[in-house]
């Protein structure tokens, strides 16, 4: 069965994660229509904690998310930085209130799904929003006026016939992540590739967590591996993270970690950090998978944001935030540029892709810096215990000093 529509105004976004519910958000605010396509026929509450630094904060302000935020934020005191060779702190990163006075929006901590769902509540809210979940992009293509996608709904599958739909719209923008079908198979990109680094994640109770780690943002150096820790859900949980260099055997790319090989593996490390490690039951563990810099995001009326632009290392904390200044960005250019799709996104392109590859650059650089061993982390140490600890933070005001054009 084939079913047809058209609207020759509006913009398909591919993807209803963080980056694609944001820039949905972003379009409607800005009198778009917009359809989001997700082939996950329910989005449900998955993932692990991820950071919201203010350069976050400032469009999700905007977007008058803030309030409906609060309830699950931490506004961690500061990052605390030790090594695998004792449990103090060889360097102290503030936040809390003087990150909010210096940047203009506070530095906070969120679990995943609790950010999704806000975003998702307010797209359901907005009548600008179409969302069309159970629905796989199977193929698309374009001429100089519009797009034309063929879909495949979830519907049907188990007698065998698989209901397609045929749509036309303005533009399609890939927000479908690492694994993105806009990058590959819509605009014959590279696929990103495994980094030879694995994270593992669990998320518990906060109540099962020592006082001293349960306002911070905890960070552990060490040879080939780093551990970071924060709370998340309001303060109720607590989100860990274990980043290792290692190869990765097996068919698939996530799924359920040994927790015995995982606690073997930082066997030699401080003694808070073995604590901290030993207190999940359960792991669950990701490839991290990245791109190389220099990559085109735009080919006439599609382009891609987020990690199926840029997937990079989650060594900077700015996954997430890059999505959604990429969503704020392809929002503003395709209001301005109406007139000319592929232009405007040609201008999206010329903005933000210089500024996630330095923060793609940022990541590499701090895996290195994080898993160094011997002389170059003992001068490593030397350093950070050297810096007072604000000027630490303001070596980041390039990225956390982001402000949407206007602002």
């Amino acid at each position: 069965m084939v079913q047809s529509r058209s609207d020759g105004n509006r913009i398909f976004i591919a993807g209803a994660g963080i980056g694609g519910l944001t820039a949905a958000l972003s379009l409607s605010r800005r009198s778009r229509a917009v359809t989001v396509i997700e082939q996950a026929d329910e989005l449900r509450p998955v993932g692990s904690g991820l950071q919201l630094p203010p350069n976050t904060m400032q469009v999700l302000r905007d977007l008058g998310l803030e309030d409906a935020l609060l309830p699950h934020v931490v506004a961690p005191r500061a990052i605390e930085v030790m090594t695998w060779r004792g449990d103090a702190p060889v360097a102290e990163i503030p936040l809390g209130a003087l990150a909010e006075k210096r940047y203009g929006a506070p530095y906070l901590v969120i679990h995943r799904a609790d950010l999704q769902a806000v975003l998702l509540k307010a797209a359901r809210a907005s009548a600008g929003i179409t969302l069309r979940l159970g629905t796989r992009l199977r193929g698309a293509a374009q001429n100089s006026d519009r797009i034309k996608l063929e879909l495949e709904q979830a519907a049907g599958e188990a007698d065998g016939e698989i209901p397609l739909d045929h749509d036309t719209g303005a533009a399609l923008i890939g927000a479908d992540g690492v694994w993105s079908t806009v990058r590959r198979r819509v605009m014959g990109l590279r696929a990103a590739a495994f980094s030879g680094r694995t994270a593992y994640r669990a998320v518990i109770p906060a109540s099962d967590v020592p006082e001293r780690w349960r306002n911070v943002t905890g960070l552990w150096l060490g040879p080939r591996a780093h551990v970071v820790h924060y709370p998340v859900s309001g303060g109720e949980r607590f989100n860990l993270v274990a980043l290792v260099e290692e190869d990765w055997q097996e068919e698939v790319w996530s799924g359920p970690a040994d927790r015995s090989a995982l606690l073997d593996r930082f066997r030699d490390w401080p003694g808070a950090c073995r604590e901290l490690l030993s207190l999940p039951s359960s792991w669950l563990k990701w490839a991290l998978c990245s791109m190389d810099p220099g990559t085109s995001w735009v080919d006439g009326r599609f382009a891609l944001l987020g990690d199926a632009a840029h997937a990079m290392l989650p060594f900077a904390a700015q996954g997430a935030a890059m999505a959604i200044e990429d969503a704020e960005a392809l929002a503003r250019h395709l209001d301005q540029g109406a007139d000319d799709i592929p232009r405007a996104l040609r201008a999206y392109e010329s903005e933000r892709q210089d500024r996630a590859e330095r923060v793609m650059r940022l990541a590499r650089s701090n895996d290195r810096i994080y898993h160094m061993s011997g002389p170059l982390a003992l001068a490593r140490d030397m350093v950070m215990r050297s810096l007072p600890s604000e000027r630490l933070l303001a070596r980041l005001d390039w990225l956390y000093g982001w402000r949407p054009p206007g602002a």
